[in-house]
């Protein structure tokens, strides 16, 4: 039987989710729960008959998992709305500071419903936590570097979208390398608003406050806008007694397009689990693809 999967929320990694779904030929779409497209008449061409309604609510009994595409601050909610509804989840929170307490709450809550979660099934955290976590097996002593960019971070972007006096704005990653970051933030405002008070919002926020961050204000967002992004994961350090050792891995994406691959990958592997919540490194990875695990060992070993 195929895997039934609700997508809530449809903004860029909506969209793309919708696309990795209809390639994937263990999946098939229960619908789409977004607020907006359900009250209007022309939907997108692509949802051309897709059932669109308001809420996780209106699909009790549907899906067997929910792909929570919504903003992070959002997640804990709708995920636990989704566990009671009886569906499994995946999101792509990307608050790195939250993650354990957030992993701790919604543990609870998919224990409590049966169910499982997968939190945090993105890039980065999500596969780069895998290929950080599998670096420090290799290499058990020695310095991790994570240099991010340059490209769009879409968390980041949504969170300036959020604060009052900005129409529309774009969060740029630009690496300084030894995984020194600095953000470039396009912003662009409000008539009557502030740059000043703008810029004085954005660098207080839990997701710029540790970064040097630079707020520019531009005419159009769309003019600069670029989903791109990548990484480049670099450890140095020791095998056993053997010092000099140095292992890296180097990617550039389309942001969202990889975002919502993961999850769709994700939704597989959370209905091979145990009731409970989960990041990406403690699930294995041979349970993101599709097919046995016989099969996968001898393809892969």
């Amino acid at each position: 039987m195929p895997i039934k999967v609700l997508i809530v929320g449809y903004g860029n990694v909506g969209r793309m989710a919708l696309q990795a779904l209809r390639q994937a030929k263990d999946m098939e779409l229960a619908g789409l729960a977004s607020g907006s497209l359900s009250q209007t008449d022309k939907p997108p061409a692509e949802l051309e008959g897709v059932s669109i309604k308001a809420a996780p609510e209106d699909f009790k009994g549907e899906a067997d998992v929910a792909i929570l595409c919504v903003p992070s601050r959002s997640v804990p909610e709708f995920a636990k709305r989704c566990l009671a509804l009886g569906m499994n989840t995946v999101d792509s929170f990307d608050i790195h500071t939250d993650i354990l307490d957030t992993k701790k709450r919604l543990d609870a809550a998919a224990k409590a419903a049966g169910r499982t979660a997968v939190l945090s099934a993105g890039w980065d955290p999500g596969s780069d936590s895998v290929v950080r976590a599998l670096m420090m097996a290799m290499l058990p002593r020695g310095l991790s570097y994570t240099n991010f960019g340059p490209g769009m971070s879409m968390g980041h972007t949504v969170a300036v979208k959020a604060i009052e006096g900005v129409k529309n704005a774009l969060s740029m990653t630009m690496p300084q390398g030894d995984g020194i970051h600095k953000r470039m933030v396009y912003v662009e405002l409000e008539p009557g608003a502030s740059l000043e008070d703008v810029a004085a919002r954005i660098k207080a926020d839990p997701y710029f406050v540790h970064d040097e961050t630079h707020v520019i204000e531009v005419e159009d967002v769309a003019e600069v806008q670029d989903v791109g992004h990548g990484v480049h994961l670099v450890r140095q350090g020791s095998s056993g007694a053997t010092h000099n050792q140095y292992v890296e891995f180097n990617m550039r994406i389309n942001n969202p397009a990889l975002t919502s691959q993961i999850m769709i990958s994700c939704a597989r592997a959370c209905l091979r689990q145990e009731p409970g919540c989960y990041t990406m490194i403690e699930i294995p990875p041979v349970d993101y693809l599709p097919g046995d695990r016989d099969g996968w060992v001898k393809k892969l070993v």
